[in-house]
This record gives structure tokens, C-alpha cells and sequence, in this order.
């Protein structure tokens, strides 16, 4: 299996979920992790709530339309797993998430730009996780 970095995408898509992430506290004083953002969508508390909620989700699932607007083409995007595991490992995913009051994005980008103990532990047990994940899939496993 190869892995094929690309970091200056990769530098331009973590400095735009930087700075929505702080334009999202600044003006809002809401933290975006995708799972609790997602959440509030699915069981809005008001309709203002549900409004920023779905304007950020928007804002999400839009990506692929804009890279089409400046290159000409829609990313490629390959999946080297069947839809049975995508779905499996997204409920183990959404387990993860529960259990760790959060996801990668909430606790990994705001909760340590906060300087949150709990998102330190949690952002360091992800790296040790999917660490070992890797490991154990290439080197183990043979993938």
C-alpha cells in the first residue's frame, strides 16, 4: 500500500480548518468538532442553532465542488476497502467518539488550541492508535 503525501494541500487544508475553526469560536463561541457539529444538526436545540450547524456542514461537503471550480476536475478519492468495512469502521468510529467525549477535529485542532488536559490525552491515545493501527496493517498484517 502506498501513501501519497501531499503537503501543500495538505498545509492549505489544515490552515483553512484552522482558521474556520477560529472564526467559529471568535464569532460564536462554538468549537467545531465535525461529530458535535453533525449532532446539533440532526437534533437541533432552536433554529438558529440548526442554522450554523448546517452552514458549516455545508461548508464541508462542499470542498470537492470548489477544487472542481479552480483545477477543472473533482479530487480523486480511493477507497482501498469495501462499503462493509467503511460502514464498520465508521460505528466503531462513532463509538470512539462517544466514549471520548469528541472527535479528532474537536478535540485534536480546538481542544488543544485551548489547552484542554482531556484533548491532549485524547489527541495523544488517536496518534498512539492509529499508529499501532498502521503498524499492525502493513508490517503484521501485510496490507
Amino acid at each position: 500500500m502506498e501513501t501519497a503525501f501531499t503537503p501543500f494541500q495538505s498545509l492549505a487544508g489544515g490552515a483553512l480548518i484552522g482558521v474556520a475553526s477560529v472564526l467559529l469560536m471568535g464569532l460564536m463561541g462554538r468549537i467545531m468538532g465535525a461529530t458535535g457539529v453533525l449532532a446539533g444538526l440532526l437534533m437541533p436545540a432552536n433554529l438558529a442553532d440548526w442554522s450554523w450547524r448546517a452552514a458549516v456542514v455545508a461548508g464541508m461537503v462542499s470542498g470537492p465542488i470548489a477544487v472542481m471550480l479552480v483545477t477543472g476536475e473533482f479530487p480523486q478519492v480511493q477507497v482501498p476497502v469495501s462499503s462493509t468495512m467503511l460502514v464498520i469502521g465508521g460505528l466503531i468510529v462513532g463509538v470512539g467518539v462517544t466514549f471520548g467525549a469528541g472527535c479528532t477535529s474537536g478535540h485534536g485542532v480546538c481542544g488543544m488550541a485551548r489547552l484542554s488536559p482531556r484533548s491532549i490525552a485524547a489527541t495523544l491515545t488517536f496518534m498512539l492508535a492509529t499508529g499501532v493501527t498502521v503498524y499492525v496493517l502493513r508490517h503484521v498484517m501485510g496490507g
